[in-house]
């Protein structure tokens, strides 16, 4: 069990990672940056339905349980959620140290032409200048960057355990 959650997480997390490296890399504008990255994750995330079938019929005899499967789901969100976090902090502090000031002036410009007020406009400087202050503690950053990747592979999880979930044939 732990060969194959190890490597369908860290392929996950891997995967994941193109997301947030195609949008940091100006491969993709900050305005597809959101859907390219949640896209990628969920693609990464459906390694759990490949590693949770090769478990249930590899090596629990063609069934599993709903916690079984979910708890293979959970490994490998939080090896993949774990890469993502590291890789991330590791691109952030080292690489683009200036990114939330690329971005924060990529979302007060689409505020500006979507017509917000300045009361708006300087609300949200506000606002972000609140983010980069969090964004320097490399510990909130993890969090912070935990919950952009952690809800996506629980929900996975649950989807695969209940869609994937199989009971032993009663003989």
């Amino acid at each position: 069990m732990k060969k194959i959650v190890l490597i369908s997480g860290l392929l996950a997390g891997l995967i994941s990672v193109l997301g947030f490296a195609l949008n940091v890399t100006n491969v993709v504008d900050f305005s597809n940056g959101m859907l390219v990255g949640y896209a990628s994750m969920i693609i990464g995330f459906s390694l759990i339905f490949v590693a949770t079938v090769k478990y249930r019929d590899n090596y629990y005899g063609g069934s599993i349980t709903f916690s079984k499967a979910f708890l293979i789901g959970l490994y490998i969100t939080l090896i993949a959620s774990s890469v993502y976090v590291v890789v991330w902090l590791i691109t952030y502090y080292f690489f683009i140290p200036d990114y939330l000031d690329k971005y924060t002036q990529h979302y007060l410009e689409g505020l500006q032409a979507d017509g917000a007020s300045l009361k708006e406009i300087t609300d949200a400087s506000a606002e972000m200048q609140g983010f980069k202050e969090m964004y320097k503690n490399p510990f909130l950053n993890a969090l912070i960057t935990y919950t952009e990747i952690l809800p996506v592979g629980l929900a996975v999880s649950l989807i695969s355990a209940a869609i994937l979930q199989r009971k032993r044939l009663a003989l």
